[in-house]
């Protein structure tokens, strides 16, 4: 199964280690520190032009992507039940 993360992209639900809500873990400094070494590395997409609500953590071909997404982890939460 594949969760839809906005415009054309979809993952494996097996691929995903975590759903990131913007609003709250943007907060904490190690999140902050995680987010910006990720983008230094080029390993964030973004899939959105609008405000962005959460982060989706992958691990596809062995490497760490972050999706970032107008979807809200509540909604993505509920995509994958």
């Amino acid at each position: 199964m594949y969760l839809h993360l906005g415009r054309d992209i979809a993952v494996p639900y097996n691929s995903i280690i975590g759903i990131f809500d913007f609003d709250t873990s943007t907060h904490s400094h190690l999140s902050r520190q995680f987010f910006d070494r990720a983008e230094k590395k080029g390993q964030v997409v973004v899939v959105t032009d609008e405000l962005p609500k959460s982060a989706v953590v992958c691990i596809e071909n062995g490497e760490q992507v972050v999706y970032i997404t107008q979807v809200s982890s509540q909604t993505l939460y509920k995509r994958s039940l």
